[in-house]
């Protein structure tokens, strides 16, 4: 599938954009492993979070749904995970293979877990190190990459550890295997990532502690069924924050979008550049903070992005890239070395975009440097990235031609019916199926 795009359009009206990725994932992997039914509202229905879905349905759980959004996890406990009879498909989904390696190691059964080829491609020696100093037995593919064999009935002890770069999805791999370790597991964070487990952990009634960047847990307790109600993914509202900035007259409203304060860096970010963003209604669900945001048309500037905002929107850098071309003068990225192992080398890849575009830009070995610009027109290679493909869709709303944007078919992984929703809002987007 690709995407063709037709040149301007206005950013007007109101949405909701669908469930959080990252809590939807968790909201089935620790209602799967709590005593008693955890119903969940707002859940995400894209092909990452199904692969979370269909994993833990492989080894006995019963999830019924999701219908609309809902559905009902009818938790096994802590030890009630029965050895799936075929390896796990985790899809494209780094957050599901990354978090089922720290939960699986403390099975009794062993399980091997794989994905599609982008998948197959991404680093996991970063969980593998931290879950072998637990004492867990995993296996890699020779680069350390998918698929990976987690032997079960190993003793796990619970460790200190240091984490060398930013990243949740390694925070909360071992957080995870800690429930099943003898003994407390901590983990320091060289800087706040996303916070969406150890806000669950305590939603299902686990102690987790949180100080001076240290969060440890016990192992050995339990976790009591209750109900979530999923914020809308910024993730996926990043796109229509940025759309809404760069075209002129929008305006637009994204209601109930997850405020998490470790995933706000694309506000503050866009707001540094000049956005005219503001929150409203601002309350908190389920433990996580959500609020309504307008978002109005504004000139944005070119800025150097703070370091202490990086980690918090890693996720949404493609968008942002996107505004930074828009922008009047140079916007400067750095310490950003993460997003050359997601879904694709999303620096590389937005490079070669961008300068499709016309844009110029360098590349540097931990970000980028973007000299904002007019846009012109031209064919997009995704490289198998859905991020990549919603921002230069977006991008055509200050295009000066049509821009043809390929292989978004992995759109669906995170927002599925994107391009509708985006056609309702204003952009000018088609679909076409070879």
């Amino acid at each position: 599938m690709e995407f063709q795009l037709l040149p301007g359009g206005v950013i007007s009206g109101e949405v909701r954009v669908p469930g959080d990725k990252s809590i939807s994932h968790r909201s089935i992997m620790l209602g799967a492993i709590a005593d008693g039914v955890t119903l969940v509202s707002g859940f995400l229905e894209g092909e990452d979070a199904l692969a979370t879905v269909a994993a833990f349905r492989a080894m006995g759980v019963t999830i019924e749904g999701p219908d609309a959004g809902e559905l009902a996890v009818h938790g096994v406990g802590m030890h009630g995970l029965q050895p799936p009879l075929s390896p796990l498909d985790m899809g494209n989904s780094g957050t599901s293979i990354r978090l089922l390696a720290g939960l699986l190691a403390g099975q009794s059964f062993s399980t091997e877990l794989s994905g599609d080829a982008s998948l197959c491609k991404r680093p996991m020696g970063r969980v593998i190190d931290p879950l072998r100093l637990m004492g867990a037995r995993i296996e890699s593919a020779g680069a350390g990459t998918p698929p990976l064999r987690v032997h079960g009935g190993q003793r796990l002890q619970g460790i200190h550890y240091d984490l060398p770069m930013a990243s949740a999805q390694v925070k909360s791999c071992v957080l995870l295997a800690g429930l099943y370790a003898e003994g407390r597991t901590s983990v320091t964070e060289p800087a706040p990532t996303r916070d969406h487990t150890e806000r669950m952990l305590r939603g299902f009634g686990y102690p987790v502690a949180s100080e001076n960047g240290v969060i440890s847990l016990a192992g050995g307790g339990r976790l009591k069924a209750t109900d979530i109600d999923v914020p809308a993914d910024i993730s996926s509202a990043a796109f229509f924050l940025v759309a809404a900035s760069i075209a002129p007259d929008s305006d637009l409203l994204l209601t109930h979008v997850g405020i998490n304060p470790t995933r706000t860096g694309v506000i503050t970010i866009l707001k540094l550049m000049g956005a005219d963003i503001s929150l409203k209604n601002q309350r908190e669900v389920g433990g996580e903070p959500v609020a309504d945001i307008r978002v109005r048309y504004a000139p944005l500037r070119g800025i150097e992005i703070p370091l202490e905002q990086v980690p918090l929107a890693i996720d949404e850098f493609p968008a942002l890239f996107i505004a930074a071309a828009c922008a009047d003068g140079r916007t400067v990225l750095r310490g950003a070395e993460e997003l050359r192992v997601k879904e694709s080398d999303r620096i590389a890849a937005m490079a070669a975009g961008l300068a499709t575009l016309g844009v110029e830009c360098e590349v540097l070995e931990d970000g980028i440097i973007i000299d904002g610009g007019p846009l012109g027109g031209g064919v997009i290679d995704t490289y198998h990235d859905h991020r990549i493909a919603m921002s230069f869709a977006i991008a055509a709303l200050r295009a000066e031609s049509v821009i043809r944007v390929l292989d978004c078919d992995h759109v669906s992984t995170s927002f599925p019916g994107f391009d509708a929703l985006a056609r309702g809002l204003g952009l000018q987007i088609s679909t076409r199926v070879d």
